[in-house]
């Protein structure tokens, strides 16, 4: 079932990729493994999976003590600011980082674990009521202040788009975050290397990587669906 649905994955991201004119590198496909056991974990790594996403950090703590295989944990959901001590020597990258009250925590534990830690900014691009993530018109000011933090290294930028049945919807969503991402880049702000675009889920990676995204954060479409 895993092999069968990465198969179609790939074909779909290599598919988007010659579309736009990229190359199949640019994208890193994140399986997001969250209430999944871990014999579907070691299933998706026996077919050449590497980087994974979780949205709580018990599940993180859990799956990096028991999976064996080197592999790359993703922070993918709201992070809690008691919770950052236990994950930010584990994982490779914090994607949902919205407030300066957060970053300082990461820098923190970062500097008690000897570690710089690897982030991106979540950006809510939709203007979500329920969604996480900093308005738009925040985002260079939050990164402006971050970027002083000696522990942290801002990588991009991520953000969930609305769930949508057509997911042409959220074209111009991912289109906005793209120019948003340029726009950062070309300020050369210190300790700010935008190199990651984190957008696009089983829904909607197509249409995202078409927009440019360099990450998507596909589950069900791995998986199946959700217990």
């Amino acid at each position: 079932m895993i092999k069968e649905n990465l198969a179609y994955v790939e074909e779909q991201i290599t598919k988007a990729c010659e579309r736009s004119g990229r190359n199949r590198e640019e994208v890193t496909l994140i399986a997001v493994s969250k209430t999944k056991p871990v014999s579907l974990v070691d299933e998706a790594i026996d077919n050449g999976i590497r980087e994974f996403g979780e949205n709580k950090v018990q599940e993180i703590m859990d799956k990096y003590d028991t999976v064996k295989a080197p592999v790359n944990w993703h922070m993918i959901g709201h992070l809690q600011r008691n919770k950052v001590k236990y994950i930010v020597d584990k994982v490779c990258l914090i994607h949902s980082v919205d407030s300066y009250r957060l970053a300082e925590m990461i820098d923190q534990e970062a500097a008690k674990k000897g570690v710089k830690c690897d982030i991106l900014i979540e950006v809510n691009i939709a203007k979500e009521d329920t969604k996480y993530g900093v308005m738009e018109d925040e985002v260079i000011p939050l990164i402006e202040q971050i970027s002083k933090l000696t522990n942290i290294r801002i990588k991009g930028l991520m953000t969930i788009a609305p769930f949508v049945e057509y997911s042409e919807k959220n074209r111009v969503h991912f289109r906005n975050l793209r120019n948003l991402y340029v726009d950062i880049k070309t300020k050369n702000i210190d300790n700010v290397d935008m190199k990651i675009l984190s957008m696009g889920m089983t829904n909607d990676y197509v249409v995202a990587i078409e927009e440019g995204a360099t990450m998507v954060r596909v589950g069900t479409g791995i998986f199946g669906q959700r217990n």
